[in-house]
């Protein structure tokens, strides 16, 4: 029981069960776990390292990231993979569902976020899946090769993330327009997130400090 490599990130299921949370690892794994009953409850087992991982808001999905560049749904009923997602060209850091659970948002080492429809039956013209939405530029990763963070603002309506050149920036989701370059840190800017009610952002960057700013009105 439990893992036997380094454990990259942890979620946990926001509806429906709040005692379950999945973990992502280095063993190629993630796990299940239940706090009622205070152990592993199942075990998703993939061919590389997953360093990302979110849990669906009503528990029956979770997505994981890996050095695969690939981001992979897995179906919690039928413990098994579910549908996978293409498109970041290395390795995902950060996985992160909108407020409304219909899209997923990820951080990747090719310096790009991405936003994609995880909604049920998505299709295009050609009546292909078509999963990625928009893409986000202007983060950066380097040479630490980091598990850089990427967010949702309460509406969903901003996206920000971690980046390595010491800037916190903040796109608008729906244009994918950059709104926001704050400067300030003196390393690389680990984690960025919004308050869930005011028009604040945090940031903790290497540099040992975390930073809170209100935000203007665009």
């Amino acid at each position: 029981m439990g893992h036997s490599g380094i454990v990259n990130a942890v979620d946990v299921c926001r509806e429906g069960s709040a005692s379950l949370a999945v973990s992502a690892s280095d063993d190629c794994t993630a796990r299940l776990w239940d706090a009622r009953v205070r152990g592993e409850v199942g075990c998703f087992e993939d061919e590389y390292q997953i360093t990302a991982v979110a849990y669906a808001n009503d528990g029956n999905v979770v997505y994981t990231g890996g050095i695969d560049n690939t981001i992979t749904a897995w179906d919690v009923r039928q413990m098994r993979k579910s549908m996978g997602m293409k498109g970041h060209t290395d390795t995902i850091t950060y996985l992160s569902l909108n407020p409304k659970g219909t899209h997923l948002l990820s951080n990747s080492m090719d310096g790009t976020l991405r936003t994609w429809d995880i909604r049920p039956f998505v299709d295009d013209a050609a009546g292909k899946k078509k999963r990625h939405e928009k893409t986000f530029v202007g983060g950066t990763h380097n040479a630490e090769k980091g598990l850089l963070n990427c967010s949702w603002s309460a509406d969903g309506t901003l996206v920000t993330g971690g980046s390595a050149d010491r800037i916190v920036h903040i796109w608008d989701e729906p244009s994918a327009e950059e709104l926001y370059v704050l400067p300030g840190h003196n390393g690389c800017v680990n984690a960025a997130i919004f308050h869930p009610k005011e028009n604040v952002v945090a940031s903790a960057s290497s540099d040992k400090s975390i930073f809170v700013g209100e935000l203007s009105q665009m």
